[in-house]
């Protein structure tokens, strides 16, 4: 056991005798063409043909830049919606730039408790992860940096209801969305 270990913190990794965990199933190809054209690309899962590897290049070449275009669809609307609700405050309580700057700040506060603050509690729930590594895998998911060392539905010792993996697609792509205007609010700030 410490020789296997002390492989491990050399960099080797063992290639056979794993299980794939239903990793192709439908939601887990969801999940997998999420992480692909959001280019997030964990790396734990990955196609291993020829044909597989072809399908993915063409799926990605049009599967990225229709993504962005979601994710800035769904990033305008957010914005709408914002934008409304200041105006109905304006209108209702006679408010000219507090009610923009109250939204903005509830939109921020409502997007931080919806896409970092409270999935790291559904992450220790369904993967025994403490809070903190919720944290950071939210984060580091959202951003798109995915480095592949926490990814959800890999534990071998858990059971992962049906609907999981597909609720965290949509939640990467709501949360991605939100997370682009508050990086595009911070630079208006910066600038």
């Amino acid at each position: 056991l410490q020789g296997i270990i002390q492989a491990y913190k050399s960099g080797i990794t063992l290639q056979g005798n794993t299980t794939s965990l239903g990793r192709w199933d439908y939601s887990g190809s969801f999940f997998f063409s999420i992480s692909a054209i959001t280019t997030i690309g964990y790396g734990n899962l990955s196609p291993s043909t020829a044909v597989g590897r072809i399908f993915c290049i063409v799926f990605a070449l049009f599967g990225i830049p229709l993504n962005l275009v979601l994710l800035n669809e769904i990033g305008q609307l957010m914005l709408l919606g914002v934008q409304h609700c200041a105006h109905r405050l304006e209108e209702v309580f006679h408010w000219q730039n507090k009610a923009s700057f109250l939204m903005k700040t509830c939109a921020l506060v409502i997007g931080l408790l919806l896409f970092l603050l409270l999935p790291p509690l559904l992450f220790s729930d369904k993967e025994g992860w403490s809070y903190e590594e919720g944290f950071y895998y939210s984060f580091i998911t959202l951003s798109t940096i995915g480095f592949g060392d926490y990814v959800i539905g890999m534990n071998p010792d858990r059971t992962y209801p049906s609907w999981y993996k597909n609720v965290i697609s949509l939640w990467i792509l709501f949360g991605m969305a939100w997370l682009a205007l508050v990086i595009k609010f911070c630079i208006n700030i910066l600038e």
